[in-house]
């Protein structure tokens, strides 16, 4: 009876298992599998591209492409400035939230939820517009207070690209945030008010360390989704092509290769290799965090 109800209970999670399967493992295999080989001409380039098996090429290769290791060094430095900013404005907000009453906090989280719930090649899109000096009002008001910016100029496009991830990114890492914060046993805040904390004293010493676990979340997640920007760059690069060029990501580069330079076993070991590395870095930065919260 036993066996047979945890047969039944198994098999609720069978398709989870298949599409866990078919939709990760399987092509994590086959980019595998395509990275160990390469398109070779024969003779003098007249008798067509012939496959070839050449085990680990792809990868040496990919390891000391400067376009490919410069990308990701470029992608991480901005990393480095855009997550945890994004990230104390989510928290700020999730303590604003806190302090509210119910109702109250309700109706603030929707609307600062609505952003996430833009897609976001359509938020790309709002705001390439609004930098826009021809047809956005951001160059204009700039002009009245004496601002001569260029949202696409160098030394401005990640900071556009940042603004777009942060107000993108704020309202549904604020919701993770906020959620943990509900957890907190609210007779510690009564405690502390009696023995005369301010509420600054309460979310630094109370409510900020119970929701580290939830920061490390966000924080992952958020490493995760940067390494694998894409979207964003590629539409700014419909306007300054001069700045973004097609190497100006690890993802751009990798559909470059894959369909453009028409070098799909080059494409996926480069796949792999980002897929590594962003592993790498998500345990470490577990690894590192979680000593925190534990």
């Amino acid at each position: 009876m036993v066996r047979s109800q945890r047969w039944k209970g198994a098999a609720f999670t069978v398709p989870f298992q298949l599409g866990f399967v078919f939709i990760y493992l399987v092509p994590i295999g086959y980019a595998v599998y395509e990275s160990l080989f390469q398109e070779k001409q024969s003779g003098l380039g007249l008798g067509g591209a012939t496959r070839e098996f050449t085990g680990l090429d792809n990868y040496q290769l990919g390891l000391t492409d400067s376009a490919f290791m410069g990308s990701i060094l470029r992608v991480v430095l901005f990393a480095c400035v855009q997550i945890p900013f994004m990230l104390l404005v989510s928290l700020v907000l999730a303590l604003f939230l806190d302090a509210l009453t119910s109702k109250a906090a309700n109706r603030f989280r929707i609307v600062l939820l609505i952003p996430y719930m833009i897609p976001g090649v359509v938020a790309a899109i709002v705001w390439i517009n609004l930098y826009s000096p021809e047809v956005g009002p951001l160059t204009p008001i700039g002009d009245l207070f004496g601002f001569d910016w260029n949202f696409f100029s160098p030394s401005m496009v990640w900071p556009s690209i940042g603004n777009l991830l942060t107000w993108h990114g704020i309202g549904y890492n604020m919701v993770i945030i906020y959620s943990a914060l509900q957890g907190v046993p609210r007779e510690l805040f009564e405690a502390a008010r009696l023995d005369g904390a301010s509420e600054a004293r309460i979310a630094l010493s109370i409510k900020i360390p119970f929701v580290r676990g939830a920061l490390v979340l966000t924080g992952l997640l958020s490493i995760i989704q940067m390494l694998q920007i894409f979207n964003e760059p590629a539409l700014f690069r419909n306007i300054t092509p001069e700045t973004v060029d097609d190497s100006f990501t690890p993802i751009m580069i990798i559909y470059n290769q894959a369909f453009n330079a028409g070098n799909y076993h080059y494409a996926a070991a480069l796949s792999v290799l980002l897929a590594l590395i962003l592993g790498v870095s998500s345990f470490l930065f577990y690894r590192l965090t979680a000593k925190e919260v534990d």
